[in-house]
């Protein structure tokens, strides 16, 4: 069940509502390359972005500060290049919306970069606000960006829920005391409910289903 009353609920972005992995993966390779690393495949990619802020670290060593400069650097270049909502993404929002439900991003994305994407796709409207890496503010897995964000929905943690793909973002929930729903896309179920997840879903299209019968 869900909390009752539900007074907020908060989603990752990147691989919850949005495809947005065409600039970060080409970006990544190119990055490897320039650092002389070895190539790792797109799946992997997805499952360090998902794993929060540690990613560079954990990619490129000592390295991290110079690769990320040249991430940045070419995955602007390509910022809004074959970026996509999600299927499931719109009923959910429509549905959340109709019911007066404040919506939030909660994202490791700089905020900039969220907010330009996420207006490109003509998905702001939906959200009172997107809470991006920025300066001053501890990415998920800490919980400060879900708490953030719920202080902006004017919402206690146990009013909201998390919706998202990564260990971060359960681990961020759970340290928020925030419900955590979980999509399987990168991460198992076991991984996922090990960090913190409520409930596993496949897809978004299926947390969507089992959200609707939630709130009516």
């Amino acid at each position: 069940m869900v909390p009752h009353p539900l007074k907020g609920v908060l989603f990752d972005m990147d691989g919850t509502l949005v495809d947005a992995f065409h600039p970060i993966i080409l970006a990544i390779h190119a990055t490897l390359q320039h650092f002389g690393r070895q190539r790792i495949e797109a799946d992997e990619i997805r499952r360090q972005t998902g794993r929060g802020d540690c990613t560079m670290r954990a990619l490129f060593g000592d390295d991290k500060e110079a690769a990320t400069e040249h991430f940045l650097k070419i995955h602007d270049d390509y910022l809004l290049e074959g970026i996509a909502t999600l299927d499931g993404v719109e009923p959910l929002l429509q549905h959340l919306q109709t019911r007066a439900i404040p919506m939030a991003i909660v994202t490791s994305k700089g905020q900039l970069r969220a907010e330009a994407q996420i207006n490109h796709l003509g998905l702001s409207d939906y959200f009172d606000c997107i809470i991006g890496k920025q300066p001053g503010l501890a990415e998920k897995p800490s919980p400060e960006p879900i708490l953030r964000a719920c202080s902006v929905l004017k919402c206690s943690p146990s009013q909201a829920i998390m919706i998202g793909d990564g260990i971060s973002d359960t681990r961020a929930a759970k340290a928020a005391q925030v419900m955590s729903l979980a999509i399987t896309s990168s991460f198992s179920v076991e991984e996922l409910t090990q960090t913190g997840a409520a409930h596993c879903f496949p897809t978004l299209s299926e947390v969507s289903t089992w959200l609707m019968t939630q709130i009516r």
